[in-house]
């Protein structure tokens, strides 16, 4: 297992090295010029050119980004180019922030969605299956920002239980996690009511049921875990969907996490900070998916990485 271990975290590296190069080159080519935007407006030609000499945006593209992974790799991921603060100091300010909502998010959805999918599954056809499954339909087509806009106007403005926006406590996790958690709760919900259907009606389910176990034995030892492999993967895109796309919800509730910084930096083409967000969150997400893999073989002992 380590040496798949060590692989894949081999693997990993020309991965964040082609998503980063591919958000250097497109930041280096959309409009807006940021030396102009440093700069007051009454600022002189001379002035510009010489704040692009100072930020090296006169270099070649492939120039500029190698000069920038090359610091990177040290652990300099750069300073701000607008407010002047380390890039790797802030984000390690704000990155807590944004885990702590994904992970929370990701257990709701999963102590939610997972038994409601079994429930579904086992009342196939019955009412309980239809209610779940027109609910998860919701969930899944309702935009992150429609639902909390729609959960600030119950819940803070009134009913007053949970605060509309900021980090100051724990009540104001509650409205984000539960925004976060609509779509990916709808996702475990399906899929584990997808593939619990196709595993019941297995034979080796039937010969379980013969041999006179409880069916709440049956549902989870025998067809829930032979089920779970879809939705493992399910839950790790989840995870890594969040943390990449964190940016919805973190606007909306004013959360200073890192998709509202990363928002700020690509609207004034602060580079060290796009660049640098892209590198970390790249790396979450690649563990991420390890993670979900090695998972695998403890649900499903018949895996082995070795072959």
């Amino acid at each position: 297992m380590l040496k798949y271990v060590f692989k894949r975290i081999l693997l990993l590296i020309p991965v964040v090295i082609g998503i980063t190069f591919l958000v250097y080159f497109v930041l280096s080519i959309s409009p807006g010029d940021p030396a102009v935007m440093m700069l007051p407006p009454t600022a002189t030609l001379e002035e510009i050119e010489a704040k692009r000499e100072e930020l090296g945006l006169n270099d070649p593209v492939i120039l500029q980004y190698l000069s920038y992974m090359a610091k990177a790799i040290q652990g300099d991921f750069g300073v701000s180019w607008y407010q002047g603060f380390d890039v790797l100091d802030e984000f390690s300010h704000r990155l807590p922030y944004t885990l702590t909502l994904a992970s929370l998010a990701t257990v709701v959805a999963v102590c939610i969605g997972i038994p409601a999918g079994v429930y579904a599954a086992v009342r196939h056809n019955a009412l309980p299956d239809y209610i779940i499954t027109f609910l998860s339909l919701i969930l899944s087509a309702a935009p992150t920002f429609w639902l909390g806009m729609m959960y600030q106007l119950l819940f803070s403005l009134r009913l007053g239980w949970f605060p509309a926006s900021g980090a100051s406590s724990w009540l104001c996790f509650v409205l984000p996690i539960m925004s976060l958690a609509g779509s990916q709760l709808a996702g475990n919900s399906r899929m584990t009511r997808t593939w619990l259907l196709d595993t019941i009606r297995s034979d080796y389910v039937r010969t379980a049921r013969a041999k006179g176990n409880k069916e709440f034995t049956v549902i989870v030892k025998h067809a829930l875990r032979n089920s779970l492999l879809p939705v493992i993967t399910q839950i790790g895109v989840g995870f890594s969907t969040i943390v990449g796309g964190s940016l919805v919800a973190e606007t909306v509730y004013a959360f200073p996490g890192i998709g509202s910084f990363l928002s700020a930096a690509v609207k004034t083409k602060d580079i060290p900070i796009v660049v640098g967000c892209i590198i970390i969150v790249s790396i979450i997400v690649g563990i991420t998916n390890l993670v979900v893999d090695l998972l695998y073989a403890v649900v499903d002992p018949r895996v082995q990485f070795e072959k």
